[in-house]
């Protein structure tokens, strides 16, 4: 039985208690309100077992969401809002509003013509224009999808990658520009600082910046605190997250925990971003999974990364040594199915309540 087999045989038998209504796993008493958003990455299991049963991947659904996270007292959401009409986004904006909670879109950049693939600028013209009616003032992308060490083999691979998706920015520009909304791109285990600041650069737009992730970067040999750093001037959007580290055979085991029990200075970074950018949002990106295995020491991790100093392996690696995680790093795919739903709807109100009680957001 593979894994969607798998899904949808457990998700055929989950109780209402685990996918019903978005009240099912809050209690009767809603939490007090934090600033602090929620995007839809922090869902990662629910909407996989809802798309293999009955439900559909209803969860995801933007109404459906911004109901889920009101009732967990959440600031905002950022999900990905698709093409919609005027009545669903009008619909959408009235109820953000009621519970004084912002929307941020997400969406992907428009191909690049040039290698054949379909523009699909009216497309992502579509999206933005939704995402406007809808409230949001941002939308999140990234340049190219997956890891960037998982994904390519060669230099070449990746430069041709990078390429493409600075056409893409290209073509999304201006759209983002003529609608009067801000393209934030986040880094996302694929460009290191010097390359994402060179693209951002190149457009030199106030409609373009970044999304700041607050560990991704930990996976390229990045100091974290030197890439908020970094990215502060250009920051138009934030994924917070605490992150632990483990060595292994091959490099490093990266997991996201809750906020405040992993090794980044989150009042720092929260205060880099604030000072450099007042307007900035913040949303948790909390996801429950197994560690992530980052295989620094071996030959096809450096096959795109090879003009990375030695120094910053061995820093990561001594910051790694100095670090490392007392306790295991947390794993669930060995759980039953609702019992990750269950974690991971835990481990999101947890990191909600404490950016509310100790990080002032």
């Amino acid at each position: 039985m593979n894994r969607r087999e798998m899904l949808r045989s457990i998700a055929g038998g989950l109780s209402a208690s685990v996918l019903g209504a978005p009240a099912d796993l809050l209690g009767a008493t809603a939490p007090k309100k934090t600033q602090l958003g929620v995007c839809i990455h922090s869902y990662m299991i629910r909407p996989a077992a809802e798309r293999s049963s009955a439900k559909g991947g209803a969860f995801a659904e933007p109404m459906n969401f911004l109901e889920h996270c009101h009732g967990l007292g959440a600031g905002g959401i950022q999900v990905g809002l698709g093409t919609r009409d005027e009545t669903y986004t009008s619909k959408l904006r009235r109820q953000a509003e009621a519970y004084e909670m912002f929307i941020e879109g997400i969406a992907d950049l428009p191909g690049d013509p040039q290698v054949g693939a379909p523009a699909g600028v009216e497309r992502f013209e579509a999206q933005v224009r939704t995402a406007k009616r809808a409230g949001a003032k941002v939308i999140r992308a990234v340049i190219m999808p997956g890891r960037r060490y998982e994904t390519f083999d060669s230099a070449e691979q990746f430069r041709r990658s990078a390429d493409r998706g600075r056409r893409s920015v290209e073509l999304a520009e201006p759209v983002a520009a003529r609608e009067g909304i801000r393209l934030a791109i986040e880094n996302h285990k694929d460009q290191r600082v010097p390359e994402m600041l060179e693209l951002l650069k190149r457009i030199s737009s106030e409609y373009v910046g970044v999304c700041v992730d607050t560990g991704n970067s930990i996976a390229l040999l990045e100091d974290p605190m030197e890439v908020v750093r970094a990215y502060a001037p250009w920051a138009l959007s934030s994924h917070l997250k605490d992150m632990a580290v483990r060595e292994y055979d091959d490099g490093l085991l990266l997991s996201e925990v809750l906020l405040g029990e992993g090794i980044l200075n989150l009042p720092e970074m929260i205060g880099l971003l604030r000072r450099a950018r007042p307007e900035v949002l913040f949303t948790l990106e909390m996801i429950t999974r197994d560690p992530l295995k980052v295989p620094c020491l071996t030959e096809k991790y450096w096959a795109t990364l090879a003009e990375v100093p030695g120094r910053d392996l061995a820093r990561t690696l001594k910051m790694a040594r100095a670090n490392a995680s007392k306790p295991p790093l947390p794993r669930v795919s060995h759980l039953p199915l609702d019992e990750q739903i269950r974690q991971e709807e835990e481990n999101i109100k947890k990191c909600l309540g404490f950016a509310r009680e100790r990080l002032r957001l």
